[in-house]
């Protein structure tokens, strides 16, 4: 359908300036906010605009990850000693952009795999300051939701002196405004896309409703648990009486203790325990159990086998961010369609140049160091005035 001369003029306003309030696009349009809203509407109903998010059409034959979750700020405190308990431990602090899914979606727009975020921040300076390094990295954020009454998520971890996480605190509320509501009206976000990634800080119910729609879509989800509490929520859904059909994610990536808690029990760090427990989920219908293990690698369970693969060298910096790292770089090889074993090593790669920056996400990391480091898994020298 065509569009109308207003309807274009606030299209080219909605590309130049994609986070605008609908008060501002009205100030700029000389109209009111009412007048907006209803022009917003019709740019849907016609398909310039995939929603009230503000998201644009992908481009032709783009293959296109929507990653959702949790995203905040990260304070990271590290001892330049051995850390001593109960008591004031000499060291240093840097405050980062971080969050799993954010984490994950701009690792994703690292390797250039075109991504969008959905989101909560809040209405503060944190939230201002996240979305806009974020963008910066590449990925789109237009999807996030700025959520009234809400503080934007912040991260505190402390490590040792040599990069080990040694205790962390996660204030992650925020992600409770990304409602089944909130997510159904970012629909049209999941419209199109090959993967969608969804890590466990949303709550059971968005999780439930955001696997329905992907059902509907026919998109592929992966979930990420993130911690062994939050992969209980998936147990529970995948449980739910649904008329006969199950939820389940096309793929699950958790590690030892996050397996455990999907399936109810304690796990063995054993591959033979470990595969048992990956059979179980997939007698639930998932297709497709990453279990990571660390330094021990990680055990890669199919629909073309069952593949046991080692952790890369690497001389550790910051263990921070290196899960994300590892799985936005298995999204990206499954996106550019790489077989699941192949996406895995691409995964470890990552994940050892991760540990390596003192960077949550490291500014190193590229579709050619994953390359160079599969041929040459040795690990490099690290420089401490590295930069990016």
């Amino acid at each position: 359908m065509a569009l109308t001369e207003t309807e274009s003029a606030l299209l080219v306003l909605i590309r130049d300036a994609p986070l605008a309030s609908p008060a501002e696009l009205a100030r700029r349009l000389g109209t009111s906010r009412a007048a907006v809203n209803v022009h917003v509407s019709a740019l849907v109903r016609k398909g310039a605009l995939l929603g009230r998010g503000y998201v644009l059409p992908p481009e032709e034959g783009v293959q296109r990850v929507v990653v959702v979750g949790g995203m905040n700020v990260d304070v990271k405190a590290r001892t330049i000693a051995p850390a001593i308990a109960a008591t004031s431990n000499p060291g240093v602090t840097v405050q980062a952009p971080g969050g799993v899914a954010r984490n994950v979606a701009e690792n994703l727009a690292r390797l250039g795999i075109p991504v969008s975020l959905i989101s909560v921040v809040g209405r503060d300076l944190l939230g201002d300051g996240l979305l806009r390094d974020t963008a910066a990295a590449g990925v789109d954020v237009r999807p996030v939701l700025r959520a009234e009454g809400v503080t934007t998520g912040t991260y505190t971890a402390v490590l040792g002196k040599d990069g080990e996480l040694l205790v962390a605190v996660a204030s992650m509320q925020a992600t409770e405004a990304l409602t089944p509501a909130a997510l159904q009206e970012r629909r049209g976000v999941l419209r199109g896309a090959s993967w969608v990634v969804v890590d466990g800080n949303v709550s059971k119910l968005a999780l439930a409703h955001l696997l329905t729609l992907a059902a509907e879509l026919g998109v592929r989800v992966v979930f990420e648990p993130v911690s062994s509490p939050k992969a209980a929520r998936l147990r529970e859904v995948m449980h739910m009486d649904t008329d006969g059909a199950r939820l389940v994610p096309y793929a699950v990536t958790p590690n030892v203790l996050e397996l455990g808690a999907m399936l109810g029990r304690e796990l063995p760090d054993e591959p033979a325990a470990l595969l048992r427990g990956a059979a179980e989920l997939h007698t639930l219908g998932v297709p497709l159990v990453w279990i990571r293990r660390g330094v021990q690698g990680s055990l890669l369970s199919a629909p073309d086998g069952v593949h046991e693969l080692p952790a890369l060298p690497a001389t550790t910096r910051d263990v921070t961010g290196a899960g994300d790292a590892m799985l936005g770089a298995f999204l990206a090889a499954l996106a550019s369609g790489l077989s699941p074993l192949d996406a895995a090593r691409h995964g470890h790669a990552a994940a050892a140049i991760t540990v390596e920056s003192e960077h949550t996400v490291s500014p190193l990391l590229s579709p050619s160091a994953i390359q160079d480091r599969l041929r040459h898994p040795a690990p490099r020298t690290v420089l401490p005035e590295e930069t990016p």
